[in-house]
């Protein structure tokens, strides 16, 4: 299996805090959310190695990162820069994911992560529940606050939690459940990125990608308890650094 951990995005809705920094890097509780997730992606054996996708505009803090923090994971960690410099020639996060898939010529699972998912579930969990399941699988939260999921993909499942339908961002909810950018995917799910693409469809979100694909294969919802940030605001990036200090 193989990791990809998405951190070529601009961040624009974090200025200026990210204008001349990458969000991935940003600290909390000390440490870049990047640490944590490289270290719960080290936490699977079946990982044998770690691609972090980032851009030209950000790609030396990653390989400064690397250089001073590689060594201590348990697994291969390479930085790739996917060259764009700006919000409009970014490739977009399922672009991104093919361009590693080509350039890196892989052809195994996947585990795919945000690079601004903060979490304290464990990866090693959800794991197992896809070896569990031996589909291809998303992960998701049941949540209270109706306002946070007409922001949200929200989920709807069945009684065995496979994925029967998304609704990105809907006005009227029709399920508590909110999904997260953190997917693994089996060996033959790697090769539909690129027909993905070749369709014509939105390379940005990598929801999109998961919309397409709960209509042509069977998909699960592994559903924690814990909790998951996605560090898209600065109201949000400061409630989690005072949270978690």
């Amino acid at each position: 299996m193989k990791g990809i951990i998405l951190a070529a995005g601009y961040a624009t809705r974090l200025y200026p805090l990210t204008l001349t920094f990458p969000k991935a890097m940003l600290e909390i509780g000390g440490k870049p959310i990047m640490n944590y997730i490289a270290s719960e992606l080290c936490s699977i054996d079946a990982v044998d190695e770690i691609f972090i996708v980032t851009n030209g505009k950000f790609e030396n803090f990653f390989f400064k990162w690397a250089d001073n923090h590689a060594s201590s994971f348990t697994k291969s960690i390479k930085v790739i820069s996917d060259g764009t410099m700006t919000e409009d020639d970014r490739l977009g996060a399922i672009g991104d994911i093919e361009f590693i898939i080509e350039k890196e010529k892989i052809d195994d699972e996947l585990l795919i992560i945000a690079g601004d998912n903060f979490f304290t579930y464990k990866l090693r969990d959800y794991y197992d529940f896809y070896r569990q399941k031996g589909y291809d699988c998303v992960c998701a939260k049941r949540m209270e606050d109706k306002k946070k999921l007409t922001q949200m993909g929200v989920a709807i499942l069945d009684e065995n939690n496979r994925l029967l339908e998304i609704q990105e961002k809907p006005e009227h909810p029709r399920s508590d459940t909110a999904v997260f950018a953190s997917y693994i995917y089996t060996k033959d799910t790697c090769g539909l990125f690129k027909k993905y693409l070749e369709e014509g469809n939105k390379p940005d979100a990598p929801g999109y990608f998961l919309e397409w694909l709960y209509k042509r294969k069977e998909i699960y919802a592994y559903v924690f308890d814990e909790e998951c940030y996605d560090i898209g605001t600065l109201e949000t990036y400061n409630y989690v650094c005072e949270k978690y200090k």
